[in-house]
């Protein structure tokens, strides 16, 4: 636990109950400050009270008074598309509002530093589609170089709970735009941004609002290294505002599918090679080809983004290329599941929405296409460019059909449920095809997150395979 510093003797407010909330009710205690709890939901407040934790009504009108701080949950909105009733009450009182983010750069450090020979430091990762896989990876990374580790944030254990910092640590964060948007307090060692693409529009009243939360990671944390992606316009943009010129190697600007060797420091992927180079100089290539933990372009991205923050990071590129290939990927994220008779069966349960289901449909050469679920704006319509690879889609969920009317020309069959769909592209494919989960949809008109969906197509592949 990172105990919290700053307010010993004083009352914070924390709006939220989940795991990040309860960590933070946790860590503010240890700090020495009172915490007062609250939660909307009346099942959260249960659980809070079952774990021992006392509760105090936010939404009263005196609720505020004497409080130093509120602390809030990301998935609860502050600002868009309104804000919630209890941080409307604190920004009427005055009274400021953060995250468990913020209350973590304030609290990290200790005076235990001071007799370290290498300070810890902190790497952050954000972008719209990866930053799990690339958080984890540089993880795995470290942990095969033997450099002691942590991993947290979005994914993994709550920022605040993970372990005080040894001698030479790196901590490392997966950031959603919910996070930095709100943190008072964003000081990363090294920031990287894999990507963007349109996501939590409403949370942040559009694409500009969207961009301007991950921008705060690297415009107001000043990190010693960005690692950027500069496929989208946003990325080169963010690159140029933290470069001094293209040859300022404090920037290391990453791709996949773009030739960067007029920069001072890059790191680019292109047919299915890596390659780092500095100065208009390439220093290493890695073969990508066969990381079977890291199929398609936009796993070749992860891979630039997390080699490029290893490398800033002092690790050698051999011990990075050894690291890919035990790297054995992440649950529902391009995660294979099962294989027979030359077809193999991978879990992208984690593809939500259109653009990340679009990398996972250039990722095979010959797919049957399980999607469907609960449609977001514009159905599939923005993936008709990304088709040529589907042998043919079997379509489950509330927006089967409407996904039905979408797909062309594609060959489709409309399954509802995810044992029919897996039983019948099993029964169909042929060696060298892909069963490919991709549902470029959410999740819960039958489940409730997209974890418990890949877990569902697991099992319904296991079921087939008679595993």
């Amino acid at each position: 636990m990172i105990p919290v510093k700053g307010y010993a003797g004083a009352k914070v407010a924390v709006l939220g109950l989940g795991r990040s909330g309860l960590a933070t009710a946790r860590a503010l205690t240890a700090g020495g400050a009172t915490a007062l709890l609250w939660d909307d939901s009346p099942e959260a407040r249960a659980k809070a009270e079952a774990d021992g934790f006392e509760l105090t009504d936010l939404t009263r009108q005196t609720a505020f008074d004497d409080v130093a701080v509120l602390i809030t949950s990301p998935g609860i909105p502050h600002l868009y598309p309104s804000p919630n009733k209890v941080i409307s009450r604190a920004l009427e009182a005055g009274v400021p509002v953060d995250n468990d983010i913020g209350l973590f750069f304030r609290s990290f450090a200790t005076a235990d530093w001071d007799d370290f020979e290498t300070a810890p430091r902190v790497v952050c990762v954000t972008g719209s589609n990866g930053k799990s896989t690339t958080t984890a990876l540089i993880h795995h990374i470290l942990d095969v170089a033997g450099r002691p580790c942590q991993m947290a944030g979005n994914i993994g254990k709550g920022v605040l709970s993970i372990d005080p910092a040894q001698d030479g640590e790196v901590v490392v964060l997966e950031l959603s735009s919910y996070q930095t948007d709100l943190a008072r307090a964003l000081t990363p060692d090294i920031a990287v941004f894999t990507n963007l693409s349109p996501d939590h529009l409403d949370r942040h009243n559009g694409m500009g609002g969207y961009f301007a939360a991950k921008r705060r990671l690297f415009a107001e944390g000043g990190p010693d290294r960005a690692v950027i992606g500069v496929d989208e316009v946003e990325g080169q943009f963010l690159a140029n505002q933290m470069g001094m010129g293209p040859l300022d190697d404090r920037v290391i600007r990453i791709s996949s599918g773009q030739k960067l060797d007029q920069f001072g420091w890059s790191v680019f992927a292109r047919k299915g090679f890596l390659s780092e180079w500095r100065k208009g100089r390439q220093v290493a290539s890695l073969d990508l080809r066969n990381v079977s933990g890291l199929p398609g372009a936009h796993n070749h991205q992860n891979a630039c983004a997390a080699y490029a923050a290893c490398r800033a990071l002092g690790v050698a590129p051999k011990m990075i290329e050894g690291a890919l290939h035990s790297f054995a990927g992440l649950p529902h994220r391009s995660q294979m599941v099962g294989e027979r008779d030359g077809v193999r069966f991978v879990n992208d349960s984690k593809a939500t929405n259109v653009d990340s289901a679009a990398k996972a449909l250039q990722a095979f050469p010959a797919i049957r296409w399980i999607a469907g679920g609960m449609g977001k704006d514009g159905g599939i319509a923005a993936l008709t460019l990304h088709l040529g690879a589907v042998v043919k889609a079997y379509l489950i969920g509330h927006s089967a059909r409407d996904f039905a009317l979408q797909l062309g020309d594609t060959p489709h069959e409309i399954c509802e449920t995810m044992a029919q769909a897996v039983a019948r592209a099993a029964a169909e494919a042929v060696p060298g095809e892909v069963v490919l989960l991709a549902p470029a949809a959410a999740s819960f008109d039958q489940y409730p997150n997209f974890e418990k969906r890949g877990e569902d197509f697991t099992q319904c592949v296991k079921t087939v395979l008679g595993d």
